[in-house]
């Protein structure tokens, strides 16, 4: 059976029980990496993921809370011996200063690195990601502050669809990529530039006909999250809850 792992869900700003948001698909043939926080690492291993086994990575975007890991995650692989390849996904945009990065590392120069390959997407909407017979994945550009893709996940073998907003301003490409989603993990940073309240989470799965809601990317500190659900509630009528650190969900 495959599963979705959570594998941070703070907003930009982190806390002691809450690392910056992303996750982890876990199948029989993949395991997918969204994103990577500031100690990937430490939280494979805390949620007992063998480092080695990661085999692909979708980066939604360009904000160090997404992608501050990928270096760490890239040389701590090799030096604990890693030889299988690596798949990188992401915008043409993020992965371009990805690259750049690198380089200001000097990698190229690591000795006998392991084969990392990169797939730049186009910002079309349900743009095809990956697709094996336990995941077909789309990404779709939503509306944040720089180019950014939110995800659908389809699971062939059961029908089950998890849609992923990322860090987006209520918008209609979000609601088409969670048209009747099983779960739809919809940001809930607040109002504002590029980014959405819990109430606006709550209105998008309610349009796309989802069937449950998960907020993630909050303000980790405080005890506002009983408030957070209820703000949701009050616009989608399905269950909703607040994502956990080293959640499990399975499809």
């Amino acid at each position: 059976m495959t599963k979705l792992l959570i594998l941070g869900t703070s907003n930009a700003i982190p806390a002691p029980n809450r690392e910056n948001t992303h996750m982890a698909l876990v199948g029989d043939k993949h395991l997918i990496m969204v994103d990577c926080g500031n100690n990937p690492i430490i939280h494979l291993q805390h949620a007992g993921i063998d480092i080695h086994s990661v085999t692909d990575l979708i980066l939604t975007h360009f904000h160090p809370d997404h992608v501050a890991g990928v270096p760490s995650f890239l040389m701590n692989s090799w030096l604990m011996g890693r030889k299988e390849p690596l798949s990188i996904y992401g915008l043409a945009y993020t992965l371009d200063r990805l690259e750049n990065l690198m380089i200001a590392y000097d990698w190229e120069s690591w000795p006998n690195f392991y084969p990392v390959k990169f797939f730049r997407l186009p910002a079309d909407e349900y743009t095809s990601v990956l697709e094996d017979d336990e995941f077909k994945i789309f990404s779709s550009e939503v509306c944040h502050m720089i180019p950014t893709i939110g995800l659908r996940v389809e699971f062939p073998r059961n029908g089950k669809v998890l849609a992923y907003s990322c860090d987006t301003a209520p918008c209609p490409e979000v609601e088409r990529l969670s048209k009747g989603a099983t779960l739809l993990i919809h940001e809930a940073s607040g109002e504002g530039i590029g980014h959405s309240s819990a109430a606006q989470a709550g209105e998008i799965a309610t349009k796309a006909g989802c069937q449950e809601l998960m907020l993630i990317h909050f303000n980790a500190e405080g005890d506002g999250l009983n408030a957070l659900l209820d703000e949701a509630r009050s616009s989608f009528a399905g269950k909703v809850l607040a994502a956990q650190d080293f959640q499990e969900v399975y499809f």
